[in-house]
């Protein structure tokens, strides 16, 4: 295999596929609908990406392989069935790309991106494919290439939402929880969601599981399982140099591990920094652990504090209501650290079918806040549904807006292209999985 081209490479998953591939001496190109971050970096990756779609790029290539969303008739893929080029999707491909790898798999509903970033940090000598982009190395993915580089090991974030999980060959399983998500994929059958969990558990050799989650905890299979309430102990939060960290004490079946420190804030950091840790407690060295762990320094897009000036703005992936609720516990900790006088949160809802399945969740989930701000929904193609938002929602008594604007170290709140409300004190939290991360940025 010299040549892959991936259609569909500026997304998270795919495009880490992409670089991990070109460091196997593989010659890649890609191509996707417009240009975004991910984009720009694999073209200074060396990577050919064309924008938009076009089949001209399809020619020698000896694989082609597309993400989820690409549909049968997109022109690339149709060029490539025209030349006979072999195709597979991404959730396929990932059996062949890592059929030889030993593979640490972190899959769940909630905080897999962390973990994995966390568990790329203790393993400084392993390759890392991650969904989301680490701060420690600017990217979604890491190539190890130094002497202790261990080629066939890999941090693998898992992913549930498309049954990929169950063709990642784990060598270690990891799962922080399995609450119900991405349901159309399992029919909405909690029977055939369960089953993929376990079915994802018993493939691995080593299997390190959260074991206070309801489902994880019933299971009968040979697991390290994680008590958080009673093997995690003595947390505290601090400021170090301005950046907010946890601190705890870690102990399993009777064995002290001691105390660890880690990037962020809340009990749920405490809780995926562990069982990263266990998953490799029998492989390195507990001194060795302890400072690596302090080389993670968070993920784009996960309590992502973009500004700490007048105002604190604060970007977070978080999109399903028990994100949403961990989240803000989170920041009402970080607002005493740091004693801010109020805390907002503006929130683009992600999908309808999310909001439909969730609906008296999402409702419960934003007590905590001084002030909530509520966008439009951010569909992902989806079919508009109705929804009465400010009847659901009215005990916030919240502000519906369309946009954010940046404007230096604040934030402008707009309706109908007016100006509604400016934002300029206090810590002003994004809650999304849409495009209100680029609007906080300063660009919509």
């Amino acid at each position: 295999m010299k040549k892959i081209h991936f259609i569909g490479i500026g997304g998270i998953g795919i495009s880490a596929l992409a670089r991990y591939m070109q460091s196997k001496g593989i010659s890649i190109t890609g191509s996707d609908v417009s240009e975004g971050v991910i984009t720009k970096q694999l073209k200074e990756a060396g990577i050919i990406v064309q924008i938009p779609h076009d089949s001209s790029i399809i020619n020698d290539q000896d694989l082609i392989i597309h993400s989820s969303i690409i549909k049968s008739d997109n022109v690339e893929l149709q060029k490539a069935r025209e030349k006979n080029i072999k195709i597979m999707s991404r959730k396929e491909s990932l059996k062949w790309i890592l059929k030889d790898t030993q593979v640490y798999a972190v899959a769940g509903a909630h905080g897999k991106s962390t973990t994995s970033a966390i568990l790329s940090s203790i393993m400084q000598h392993a390759n890392s494919l991650i969904g989301a982009l680490s701060k420690e190395f600017d990217s979604n993915v890491r190539v190890v290439c130094d002497d202790r580089a261990c080629d066939n090991v890999v941090v693998f974030e898992a992913d549930e939402s498309d049954k990929s999980f169950l063709n990642c060959n784990p060598y270690c399983a990891i799962v922080t929880n399995a609450e119900p998500e991405h349901m159309e994929t399992y029919e909405h059958n909690l029977e055939l969601f369960y089953g993929a969990y376990r079915e994802f558990l018993l493939l691995a050799k080593k299997r390190v599981i959260n074991a206070e989650d309801s489902f994880l905890g019933s299971l009968d299979i040979p697991c390290i399982k994680l008590y958080p309430s009673k093997d995690i102990s003595d947390v505290s939060y601090i400021l170090d140099n301005n950046i907010p960290k946890t601190k705890f004490r870690l102990t399993h079946k009777d064995i002290d591990y001691g105390y660890f420190e880690c990037y962020g804030i809340g009990k749920h950091i405490a809780l995926d920094a562990s069982l990263a840790i266990l998953s490799v407690v029998d492989c390195i060295g507990l001194d060795e652990i302890r400072e690596n762990i302090k080389k993670f320094v968070g993920i784009k897009k996960r309590f992502d504090i973009l500004c700490n000036k007048s105002c604190v703005i604060i970007d977070d992936y978080a999109h399903h209501p028990t994100e949403i609720s961990t989240t803000i516990k989170a920041l009402k900790i970080y607002q005493n650290l740091i004693k801010a006088d109020s805390l907002c949160g503006i929130w683009q809802p992600h999908k309808y079918s999310r909001l439909c399945d969730n609906l008296d969740s999402f409702v419960e989930c934003f007590y905590g806040l001084d002030r909530l701000i509520i966008l439009p929904v951010y569909c992902v193609g989806e079919e508009r549904r109705e929804i009465d938002f400010e009847k659901l929602f009215a005990k916030y008594n919240p502000i519906f807006a369309d946009y954010v604007k940046r404007v230096g170290d604040s934030l402008e709140i707009y309706k109908d292209n007016k100006k509604i409300l400016g934002l300029n004190s206090g810590i002003i939290a994004g809650f999304n999985a849409g495009d209100l991360t680029y609007q906080l940025r300063g660009g919509i």
